[in-house]
């Protein structure tokens, strides 16, 4: 048997190195070769096909510089994106989980020379969030394809809402317009009344007022009546009298009314009621969308309430004080600590923030902490629960929080009377 055959110790340990990750400064991305030692990498550059490679390298350097670039970012980002797609993670871990593949591409074989270098052009082009700390490099991925998902989500049932709403005002409309036609509709019939009573009665007046006046007045009389019902206008007789005193026109203003100012003034107030009517209705319609729109942000408000308070609110991340007076003599009474694991939802690990020792204790003897105004916080309970937010103002009368929400569905949305129990600090 040969010294390396199939089952001998040497072929075994071959295959063992085989499967393992060897040095990057042995591999030739070109053939995509990795060598074990020195001397193979060498005898691996003069062969004649490594020779060919360089030769279609040398064509056309920075195009083949770019394309391994470019299939190295889309490799990298793509495991981001599976394994670490909403965590805050270290870029040394990813690349150690990048490069278990023995199949990848060699960051050697990229325009970036350093992991460092690459962390920060992902930074730049805002491909991830990339924080410097004392213990290396952090990155966190911006999901771009999920915010546009959700926007496009909102924005359809927005329309929809938009559209059901519209529908409501057009109804409501509609039921005021037949309203406030039936109601002109009784106004004119009442109206019509009134003004054939008083015509009636300025007739006979008239009459009696004229009957005592010579022939000649009553041919004149009769003939103004004749006109008058002609003309379908009232027409009336100014008698010349004796000149009185000199008036100044400036002072006072002539007193008489001519028979088109009458109609003038009541076509004058039949606009301003026909005015004042559109304007009513208006106005009503404008209220009455506006409850519509109350009531429907209520109730969708009161659904959501229903649907996130629960009975637990723990979650990692957060900052909670301890009230447990069981732990007093360890010390641990009224200190705070940061909520690492959640067990059976009622229950957290707790990492306390001065001695680092931690605990296991019920959400019962917890009790949430309010940083200072500005700071961050997390809605653990209500309808915006699992939010992220920014506190604004604190009543220290009513308990409650005035916080602004930071990114998610609610972007922006200011939440006026938050219970203290509802929030809490996010640890640093």
């Amino acid at each position: 048997m040969g010294k390396n055959e199939f089952l001998t110790p040497k072929a075994i340990a071959n295959r063992i190195k085989a499967k393992g990750l060897q040095k990057l400064r042995w591999y030739c991305q070109m053939c995509q070769k990795q060598c074990r030692d020195e001397n193979g990498f060498k005898c691996h550059c003069m062969s004649e096909s490594h020779q060919r490679q360089m030769q279609v390298f040398g064509m056309a350097p920075d195009r083949v510089v770019e394309g391994f670039s470019d299939e190295f970012l889309d490799t990298f980002l793509g495991l981001i994106r599976r394994a670490h797609r909403h965590s805050r993670v270290a870029a040394t871990v990813v690349y150690n989980e990048y490069i278990a593949d023995r199949h990848h591409v060699h960051m050697n074989s990229t325009k970036w020379a350093t992991l460092t270098e690459f962390v920060k052009f992902l930074g730049r082009e805002g491909y991830c969030k990339v924080e410097d700390t004392p213990k290396g490099w952090f990155m966190t991925y911006i999901d771009r394809d999920s915010e546009k998902a959700v926007k496009a989500r909102l924005k359809r049932k927005r329309i929809k809402s938009d559209m059901a709403e519209d529908e409501r005002q057009e109804r409501m409309i509609a039921r005021q317009i037949e309203r406030a036609q039936k109601s002109l509709a009784k106004a004119n019939d009442g109206d019509e009344g009134n003004v054939a009573e008083g015509e009636s009665e300025s007739e006979s007046g008239s009459e009696e007022e004229y009957s005592g006046t010579d022939d000649d007045g009553e041919e004149q009389e009769e003939g103004s009546k004749e006109a008058n019902k002609a003309t379908g206008k009232i027409a009336i007789a100014l008698q010349k009298s004796a000149p009185g005193p000199k008036v100044n026109p400036f002072e006072e203003k002539s007193k008489v009314n001519f028979g088109f100012d009458e109609e003038d003034s009541g076509a004058r107030g039949k606009e301003g009621d026909e005015v004042a009517n559109k304007k009513g209705k208006d106005v009503k319609a404008a209220e009455a969308r506006r409850s519509a729109l109350d009531e429907l942000m209520k109730e969708e408000e009161k659904a959501k309430e229903r649907s996130n308070r629960k009975d637990y609110w723990l979650c990692p991340g957060i900052v909670v004080k301890v009230m447990s007076k069981s732990l007093a003599q360890k010390g641990y009474y009224k200190q705070k600590g940061v909520v690492k694991k959640v067990i059976d939802k009622y229950v957290g690990e707790i990492e306390m923030l001065e001695s680092k020792h931690v605990l296991r204790v019920d959400q019962d003897e917890l009790e949430t902490v309010i940083p200072q105004i500005g700071g961050l916080v997390r809605i653990v309970n209500g309808a915006y629960r699992g939010s992220n937010a920014r506190l604004l103002s604190v009543d220290t009368e009513k308990f409650c929080a005035k916080v602004q929400v930071e990114k998610g569905l609610y972007d922006g949305k200011v939440l006026r009377s938050v219970e203290y129990e509802d929030i809490c600090k996010i640890s640093s």
